[in-house]
């Protein structure tokens, strides 16, 4: 018989950014964003969902040095003491909330992990506020 398995790898990048749309107003995107409209950072983690069927030969879903292997190539690396809104080429005309980050890794990691599949990424962003992600 045989299981779906999962298992969860975390990491950790510092970036900076703020939230605004340069089509509103100051006034609006303080009443949307509040103190999040100026620069300011946060030390985020991100946790990467994969799930498949064990491998009978290695009793793992999928190697967690591969799992790590491509969460920093295809995300941590791209924004680990950047500006989201800045210097991170995917993340360009998106506002970096949580959740979009999160969308975005989850785009960047998925088709990496065959034929284990990527199920969630978790983006937390401070101690009371996390973004998830779950495959459909």
């Amino acid at each position: 018989m045989s299981a779906n398995v999962s298992i969860t790898r975390r990491a950790t990048f510092a970036a900076a950014h703020i939230l605004c749309r340069d089509d509103w107003s100051d006034e609006k995107n303080r009443e949307v964003f509040g103190a999040c409209t100026t620069d300011h950072g946060h030390n985020y983690v991100i946790e990467v969902t994969v799930g498949g069927v064990l491998d009978p030969d290695t009793g793992m879903v999928v190697n967690l040095k591969h799992v790590d292997a491509v969460l920093r190539r295809e995300f941590v690396d791209a924004v680990d003491h950047r500006h989201l809104n800045r210097d991170v080429e995917f993340l360009r005309g998106v506002i970096p909330t949580a959740e979009n980050v999160a969308m975005a890794a989850f785009h960047r990691l998925e088709p990496h992990f065959k034929p284990a599949r990527l199920m969630k990424v978790r983006v937390v962003e401070t101690e009371n506020n996390a973004a998830e992600v779950t495959a459909e």
